[in-house]
């Protein structure tokens, strides 16, 4: 498997016998960007069988249509036909205006966006998948696993890998018991995966969940902050204790935005309350609205913070 992470959006290929198929793209405008990148890892478009899409948000699909060109189908399986036609006619609507809804889940991204070419589309019921994967190579199915949208799917590979696109991180599930989101994880989990890919945080070794029970423990401190963020500091280090006090403000500001967001203050208005630059406000505000019951920690593992 390799990571091809240019725009915020984590994209993977998986290989098979000598194809490779893509799950997810990135935003509009990264057309480039993701070219550069599949030149970095020695991987040409003709190597590329299928383009799978975990759900249609314009930060998963925003430059689909630019990669069919290049001869990759794109594959739409019978739960997702809907959404997808859906996000197709929303994109073009004439709207000039700068923008920020639920439904594009981007922050003004209508305008460059290509449509995709339905009549093109490689159509596929969800319970052939595995007869489409193992047609490659690869062992595996794609299920269906809404929660974040209505039109989520998840890649599940036999060697027990599992690629999510947006469903709430695992470290977030004790606020999505009984919900069906939790309902999701559930069924996910009783497949007892080993790693778990997001699209946008950092991947996920379930073993660090489970513990000498081998069950989810949910007052384990792992549920409450992203493992990249447990680390002690230690007394004296003076770079990785002014590394966590920045870490602190930014933590800060993200609950601000989200709070003033909620108020329906608009990205100008916020920006001018918190000082941030306006990048980042949009992208904490696109990640709230888009992701249900999204924690603050959430929300900074799913964005890029760095030199910000």
């Amino acid at each position: 498997m390799t990571k091809l992470k240019y725009n915020g959006t984590n994209t993977y290929l998986i290989r098979g016998l000598d194809k490779y198929i893509l799950f997810d793209t990135g935003r509009v405008g990264s057309f480039d960007m993701f070219c550069r990148a599949l030149d970095a890892h020695q991987v040409r478009p003709q190597e590329i069988a299928y383009l799978l899409i975990s759900h249609f948000h314009l930060d998963h699909m925003g430059i689909a249509q630019e990669i069919a060109n290049l001869g990759i189908p794109i594959v739409v399986f019978d739960v997702q036909k809907e959404c997808m036609c859906a996000m197709n006619a929303l994109a073009a609507e004439e709207d000039d205006a700068p923008i920020l809804t639920k439904q594009l889940g981007a922050i003004n991204e209508r305008r460059g966006f290509l449509p995709i070419d339905e009549q093109k589309v490689q159509y596929v019921a969800i319970k052939d998948s595995r007869r489409l994967l193992s047609g490659i190579g690869i062992s595996g199915e794609v299920l269906y696993t809404p929660g974040h949208t209505d039109d989520s799917i998840s890649l599940w590979l036999d060697d027990r890998s599992l690629f999510v696109g947006d469903l709430n991180p695992l470290y977030e599930l004790s606020m999505h018991q009984n919900t069906q989101i939790g309902d999701m994880w559930e069924k996910l989990l009783q497949r007892n995966p080993r790693v778990i890919y997001y699209g946008h945080a950092a991947e996920t070794i379930v073993q660090d969940y489970v513990g000498e029970t081998g069950v989810l423990d949910y007052s384990s401190e792992i549920f409450i902050a992203n493992a990249a963020n447990r680390g002690i500091v230690p007394a004296g280090d003076a770079e990785r204790e002014a590394k966590a006090a920045k870490g602190k403000q930014t933590y800060k500001l993200v609950a601000s935005i989200m709070k003033y967001t909620d108020k329906k203050y608009s990205v100008d208005k916020i920006q001018k309350k918190t000082g941030a630059d306006r990048e980042f406000v949009q992208d904490v505000m696109r990640m709230y609205l888009t992701h249900q019951n999204v924690s603050v920690q959430g929300i900074l593992d799913r964005i890029e913070i760095k030199n910000r």
